[in-house]
């Protein structure tokens, strides 16, 4: 990831309209050994590789699973860029599905040689906590495993799920920077419906 200069110690304003987030990068140096046993029912599950998705079912898919946790990057890209990562054959993204319903979405970038990013990873609301986080994320290992990668990572940022630093933690992620990012509240521009991520104070509309 890029250098950033550190904040000061202390209390730093957030600007009016605008929302912070502490940021955790995790990497992975060497592939885990798996856990395979994915505790619930995960019989009827599958995952499956989404090629070319388009813009706009990407990013109904996107909503369905991120609103939640805020986010918003690839509702506020531009249609080219956001095509020119859906299309990039170095960037996969697979979907978890149960029959005809999709519940998650995985997203691989393999465009910096040797290293895997685990871009995007998450499920629908009613899927969590049933084991199907466990089979996405062992597909995730071993799909970025099978190539000649040298480091996979992922960040996490703390208006995520509770559980998901820890979830990435068990399975082999290892912490090695914070940061604080400050974006524009999407919920103040109408990206975001103003009731998304209640646990998120709403401040300045």
């Amino acid at each position: 990831m890029e250098n950033h200069s550190p904040l000061p110690v202390g209390y730093s304003a957030v600007p009016p309209g605008k929302i912070a987030t502490v940021v955790t990068c995790l990497e992975m140096l060497v592939p885990p050994a798996f856990n395979n046993a994915a505790a619930g029912q995960t019989s009827d599950l599958k995952i499956e590789r989404w090629h070319s998705p388009a813009n706009a079912d990407y990013r109904r898919l996107f909503r369905d699973v991120g609103e939640q946790w805020m986010w918003v990057s690839r509702l506020v890209m531009a249609d080219h860029d956001l095509s020119s990562i859906l299309q990039d054959p170095a960037v996969e993204v697979y979907v978890l599905k149960d029959e005809d319903r999709t519940l998650g979405l995985l997203e691989l970038d393999f465009r910096t040689e040797g290293e895997c990013e685990l871009a995007f990873f998450g499920l629908v609301s009613d899927a969590i906590g049933k084991g199907a986080g466990r089979l996405m994320m062992n597909h995730a290992i071993r799909t970025a495993w099978s190539r000649p990668i040298r480091r996979f990572w992922v960040h996490t940022c703390h208006l995520d799920s509770q559980p998901a630093l820890a979830f990435y933690q068990r399975s082999g992620f290892t912490p090695y920077a914070s940061l604080v990012e400050v974006l524009d509240d999407p919920r103040l521009s109408g990206v975001l419906p103003r009731d998304a991520a209640p646990h998120v104070p709403l401040i300045g509309g």
